[in-house]
């Protein structure tokens, strides 16, 4: 299993980004997926979670409105559009999935939100 974001990077309050979460090693299409978040010195967070079929999505109160999580199953990839940046979202971005009980996550992706 393999995990590789892409899509960080510098953005002043207010802007947009969209990460990118490839997939590959596993039958991508029959895992739920999500996205998580950390920041320094505080504990690694969800910020939204996509059923596999992508018919479900779940976010916490701090994106609600702000991100979408979004998935290509033919292109097993999994996407988070991020708008309306506020610099209380510079974090490292973690794609995870749990696959067959076992959970997997990306290399992370620095994402920084300048005010």
């Amino acid at each position: 299993v393999q995990l590789v974001e892409s899509g960080g990077g510098l953005v002043q309050a207010g802007g947009s980004l969209r990460l990118s979460c490839a997939a590959s090693g596993f039958t991508f299409s029959s895992y739920a997926m999500s996205w998580y978040r950390q920041a320094p010195g505080k504990e690694r967070e969800l910020v939204a979670r996509i059923t596999s079929a992508g018919s479900s999505t779940t976010y916490p109160d701090s994106v609600k409105g702000r991100f979408t999580i979004s998935r290509d199953n033919a292109e097993n990839t999994v996407y988070l559009q991020m708008n309306s940046l506020k610099p209380e979202d510079t974090a490292v971005y973690y794609c995870r999935g749990v696959v067959r009980s076992r959970q997997y996550w990306g290399q992370g992706i620095q994402v920084t939100v300048s005010s």
